[in-house]
């Protein structure tokens, strides 16, 4: 009899591993059409909702990181706003609150909130959910989210605080492990990257960070002496994460993935489609922006966005004879191809409306504001004093400079050094 119940159980198929998969995108600032970079075409939000919602029917989680929207550019985001949200009912698990969603103000962010039936996380921020709990192939993930550190000074809207992100998210992390008993954490945003990298090495429990915030591009890697694995998708729907985490029981074994480009091998969610194009013509056709896509140069080469960005500094450093310049990359989002270019194709590419502001400072206090995230047009003698051309955003909120205001803004100084000279 035992040797018969014995070889019944050698019988039994052993128990297959778990997979889960968990798709992230971020930073999407309402571009809904395709655009030009310098791997070639990319995006396109009726592309990434093809792909998002096939694979959703396949069982994968999908989760937005934040910051939908941008204020002044682009045009659509000022028309239309959060009209975006609503389309990925049913296909996003959990949104995370960027530092752009309440650009419209609370009262617009409130209305845009009771559109959507995913929850919108942000463990630090008061009224949002610290975390939810998910269920996919019978596996408990939790996930939870972040406002980074620089919300305070970026987030102008009174009726939200923001707490400490570390100690929140050590919080958080003990009550899904402990009280919610989850076999996975996963953080959706939304804060720098090297935040990320602190948080996780000082928040023990996280499995997966997806990369919000930082715009960055970055392949999946295990973030060192952690267990913590990151991923970052770029932005305006470059690419999108794809992770799978592989299970034996309730501990995750495997963490495996990259990120998927958004291009025309995605196939385009055909109702998206015929949306966008005809608010895209709308848009065109509406007085209020219709001058924005009128062509005001053109470029026999496309110009990246580094060569964009030393030629911008050049820019400022002539209109106020200005010794040196600089400026923070998160200034310069995209390239501008060759061809005509509209303002629309600048405010893309330059975001921000900036005003440039003057300092006086001398060369060893010079070299101590600036730091990896800036461009700066040429070296800096610490015993030399500098008329130096920045932007109002690194001299008055990242760096808390002394400057001068000077009423151009980098943006129209720009568009007429192309209109003079493409």
């Amino acid at each position: 009899m035992r040797r018969l119940v014995f070889l019944l159980f050698l019988a039994l198929p052993l128990a297959a591993e778990t997979r889960v998969t968990l798709l992230h995108f971020s930073d999407y600032h309402s571009h809904a059409l395709p655009f030009y970079t310098d791997e070639g075409e990319r995006g396109g939000i009726a592309r990434a909702i093809g792909y998002l919602k096939a694979e959703k029917r396949r069982g994968a989680l999908v989760f937005n990181g934040g910051d939908t929207m941008n204020i002044g550019a682009p045009a659509w985001s000022d028309k239309y706003q959060c009209a975006e949200w609503s389309w990925l009912n049913g296909i996003v698990d959990a949104m995370a609150f960027g530092n752009h969603d309440a650009d419209y103000g609370f009262a617009q962010f409130e209305r845009c909130k009771a559109q959507v039936r995913y929850p919108i996380l942000s463990a630090n921020t008061n009224g949002f959910p610290r975390y939810t709990v998910l269920k996919a192939n019978g596996v408990r993930i939790g996930v939870f989210a972040v406002a980074g550190a620089d919300f305070p000074q970026l987030v102008k809207v009174p009726e939200l605080k923001f707490g400490n992100a570390l100690e929140t998210a050590r919080e958080v992390v003990r009550e899904l492990r402990e009280d919610e008993q989850v076999a996975a954490v996963v953080m959706i945003g939304h804060q720098h990257t090297e935040d990320d990298y602190v948080l996780a090495k000082a928040v023990p429990g996280i499995d997966v960070i997806f990369g919000t915030h930082s715009h960055l591009k970055h392949e999946l890697t295990r973030i060192e002496h952690t267990a913590t694995s990151f991923i970052s998708p770029s932005q305006y729907l470059t690419y999108i994460s794809r992770i799978e985490l592989t299970f034996d029981g309730n501990r995750v074994t495997k963490v495996s993935g990259g990120l998927v480009p958004v291009d025309d091998r995605m196939r385009a969610d055909r109702a998206t489609a015929r949306r966008v194009k005809a608010m895209q013509r709308e848009l065109e056709r509406d007085p209020k922006y219709s001058a924005l896509f009128v062509p005001i140069a053109k470029l026999d080469q496309p110009i990246g966005v580094e060569a964009l960005a030393r030629r911008t500094l050049a820019v400022m450093r002539q209109v106020t004879n200005a010794d040196v310049a600089l400026s923070t990359h998160s200034s310069f989002r995209r390239p501008l191809p060759a061809g005509s270019i509209t303002p629309e194709a600048l405010r893309a590419a330059l975001p921000y409306d900036n005003e440039i502001v003057v300092c006086e400072m001398k060369g060893a206090d010079l070299q101590r504001a600036i730091d990896d995230e800036m461009y700066v047009s040429g070296p800096i003698d610490p015993e030399k004093t500098y008329r130096v051309a920045t932007t109002d955003y690194v001299a008055f909120v990242a760096k808390k400079l002394h400057c001068q205001r000077t009423g151009k803004k980098v943006r129209a100084e720009l568009t007429s050094a192309l209109v003079a000279d493409p």
